[in-house]
């Protein structure tokens, strides 16, 4: 028996099921899905999802931004947000970090669902604000990752850790999204084994598979894209993996949102 979770910037709930969410969700084998820029109410995300999904979710003070959710076919633990988890006061309205509790027979699993925003690299402020809130992400990680538990951090970090994770790497060098002290908490993540970036390990070293495409221009035909989203696991459960896909839509115009979901099976059940 197996679990699947997958993650997705649905780029808007509401839009993502017009545009053919459902059908993926109905032929995926999903088991749990995280998602983030959800930018509905919670009546309108339960509804949309429909029976047969237990969902934690929080939203952002700003209507229409950001929000984030868990959506899960088994049951699942209390919804704990940005101020349960310890992050500072200004990240606790934002509607960018959701995590919860399941029971697997492999013990205990935190998922989490994030969502980091871009960031500026002409501001200052706005970079020290992504940076930190990163920084609190990995402590908490580490926190839960210490008391035992199989911790999985999933979501939109909106970070290109290395070369192969953007197409035109040179390009943005010097953009958010791909600064030297941005990549340098994934180096500080993952040097010492604790945790393990799923997609990476899968496809190895070279580019891509690339998760988030714009709209705009030829960017989703030429795969012009930055592999922003990520599936990062504890060392102990990511022992557990079986395999990990990105679901890139056939062609641009069957994309249901601008980003394509990361999907990881692991030899475990939940109960």
């Amino acid at each position: 028996m197996s679990t699947t979770i997958a993650t997705i910037n649905v780029n808007g709930i509401r839009a993502a099921m017009r545009r053919g969410m459902h059908e993926w969700l109905d032929s995926s084998g999903v088991d749990i899905v995280t998602m983030q820029e959800v930018r509905a109410p919670d009546e309108a995300v339960r509804s949309l999802l429909g029976d047969g999904w237990h969902v934690v979710h929080v939203e952002a003070a700003a209507s229409g931004r950001a929000g984030v959710a868990i959506a899960s076919r088994r049951p699942i633990g209390r919804a704990i947000p940005a101020r349960a988890a310890g992050f500072d006061e200004p990240y606790w309205e934002q509607g960018r970090w959701i995590e919860t509790c399941l029971e697997s027979d492999a013990g205990p699993l935190r998922v989490i669902s994030a969502y980091v925003h871009t960031g500026d690299a002409n501001d200052p402020d706005r970079m020290k604000e992504k940076l930190s809130f990163l920084d609190q992400a990995s402590a908490r990680i580490a926190e839960r990752r210490s008391a035992g538990e199989h911790v999985l951090l999933t979501g939109d970090l909106n970070v290109g850790h290395t070369e192969f994770d953007i197409k035109n790497w040179k390009g943005n060098r010097n953009k958010a999204g791909f600064l030297p002290e941005e990549r340098a908490r994934f180096d500080r993540l993952f040097e010492r084994g604790e945790w393990v970036d799923l997609g990476r390990r899968a496809a190895g070293e070279g580019p891509g598979p690339y998760s988030w495409w714009s709209w705009r221009g030829k960017a989703f035909d030429n795969d012009a894209g930055w592999r922003i989203d990520y599936l990062i696991a504890s060392d102990g459960l990511a022992a557990h993996t079986h395999d990990v896909r990105v679901d890139r839509a056939p062609s641009y115009d069957q994309r249901w949102s601008d980003h394509a979901p990361v999907v990881a099976t692991f030899g475990f059940t939940l109960r």
